[in-house]
């Protein structure tokens, strides 16, 4: 087993370095802002750490031996290429570039971060983004995700994490449906209409449909003649005219604008604040994850 290089070696490195550049320990002492003797004891402890002399020394100047002018050209080297990463970790805090790896379900995803991604490239195009979209929960450590958003209430992590903008759960029907079926006034009427209800694919539990009906929120539990397990398809067969269905306000929100879907019984809509992104400790401070969170912030 190698043994590993101590901080002391690196000390002395650099000190020989300057040393072996400049001719004398006092020009190296100057430049590194240390006294000449610490220069010199720092050498010496590398001299015996090696086992080689690397300079020769009279009472006025310091040559390179042979051994050390062969050292020193591979100890320049190592330190360019400590530079250099010092500099590009520099570029890295100044100037937002790399791969933001996100993940989402695939309502968020599509509906509130697809149709922000041409804006953020816009303003950051040397961010690329990698989007994974699904249902199930993942480890964002361990999968190597830089910001996460999820819909629920959330258990106890370590992650940092924000609440996103509220929105409502609310019924929807297309303006055809309405105009052969009628529009239920009150959540009690839902039992004379077609509904289109969501499956969940985790638990094969059917969704029931929370409205605020007064002071209190009460749930329904429809029957419908048809069932998906995808919440774009509740959407997608409601806007054909299959009936009535329950979607989260982002979501329809397009729909709505293009006249696709009309809200129904808007006014026992229900709001929810279970919204949140969630990013690693680590990625605080990365520029890429730092811009995405603020156009995120921004618009939702």
């Amino acid at each position: 087993m190698k043994e590993q290089i101590g901080f002391e070696s690196l000390t002395g490195l650099i000190a020989f370095a300057r040393a072996g550049s400049l001719g004398s320990y006092t020009a190296a002492a100057r430049a590194l802002s240390v006294s000449p003797s610490s220069v010199s004891k720092n050498i010496q402890r590398l001299e015996q750490h090696l086992g080689v002399v690397l300079f020769t020394r009279t009472t006025r100047s310091i040559t390179l031996t042979p051994e050390g002018r062969d050292l020193h050209e591979r100890v320049l080297r190592l330190l360019r290429d400590a530079e250099e990463i010092e500099q590009a970790a520099k570029r890295a805090r100044a100037q937002p570039g790399g791969t933001v790896r996100i993940a989402a379900s695939l309502p968020v995803g599509v509906y509130l971060l697809a149709p922000m991604l041409p804006l953020f490239r816009q303003r950051q195009p040397e961010v690329k983004i990698d989007l994974r979209l699904g249902d199930e929960r993942i480890n964002v450590i361990e999968e190597g995700v830089d910001i996460a958003i999820r819909i629920g209430e959330l258990a106890d992590s370590s992650l940092l994490s924000r609440r996103l903008s509220p929105y409502q759960l609310c019924c929807y029907a297309s303006p055809d449906y309405l105009k052969r079926c009628g529009e239920p006034q009150h959540p009690d009427e839902l039992v004379i209409h077609q509904t289109v209800n969501l499956i969940y694919k985790s638990t094969g539990q059917l969704f029931r449909w929370p409205f605020t009906i007064g002071s209190r929120e009460v749930e329904i539990h429809p029957s419908s003649a048809i069932v998906t397990d995808a919440s774009e398809a509740v959407l997608v067969s409601v806007a054909a005219g299959a009936g009535i269905g329950m979607a989260a306000s982002f979501m329809a929100a397009s729909w709505v604008e293009r006249g696709a879907l009309v809200p129904v019984l808007a006014e026992f809509a229900t709001e929810r604040h279970n919204l949140t992104v969630l990013w690693p400790e680590s990625r605080r401070a990365n520029p890429a994850v730092r811009a995405f969170l603020d156009i995120l912030f921004e618009l939702l």
